[in-house]
């Protein structure tokens, strides 16, 4: 083989090699890539996202929502999940026992509208003084 041949092969190689790596870095930088990993864990959390949207949605349709957003309020934090699976809000339709963590996440739900019903009571309590 030529030397001239030889030294073509050679870079060629090697910018091959520089361009995957380039590739690879802007895609999984910039591009929307990810690993295998990655979407799962991205999948579970959109799975329990939605689950807990549903518990919150649960819990709001109940028939004595008032009476336990007053319970839910005075409780203290640590005990909010109990009260959630106590009260079945936190299973699926179809299910017998509730996934891990969905108690969790509809107490975060729950603690969310509390805070915005607040905060939008107090802005009509402002707006009413002026």
């Amino acid at each position: 083989m030529k030397p001239e041949t030889q030294l073509k092969l050679k870079y060629g190689f090697w910018g091959i090699v520089g361009g995957a790596v380039i590739a690879m870095i802007v895609g999984f930088n910039w591009g929307g890539w990810s690993t295998s990993s990655t979407t799962d864990k991205m999948s579970e959390d959109a799975v329990l996202a939605s689950r807990a949207a549903i518990c919150v949605a649960q819990f709001m349709n109940d028939p004595n929502h008032e009476t336990k957003l007053k319970e839910f309020e005075a409780m203290s934090t640590y005990k909010r999940p109990e009260f959630i699976e106590s009260g079945g809000w936190d299973q699926m339709p179809g299910q017998e026992k509730a996934d891990w963590g969905v108690a969790s996440s509809c107490v975060a739900g729950i603690e969310v509208l509390l805070k915005t019903a607040k905060d939008a009571s107090a802005a009509v309590d402002q707006t009413a003084q002026k």
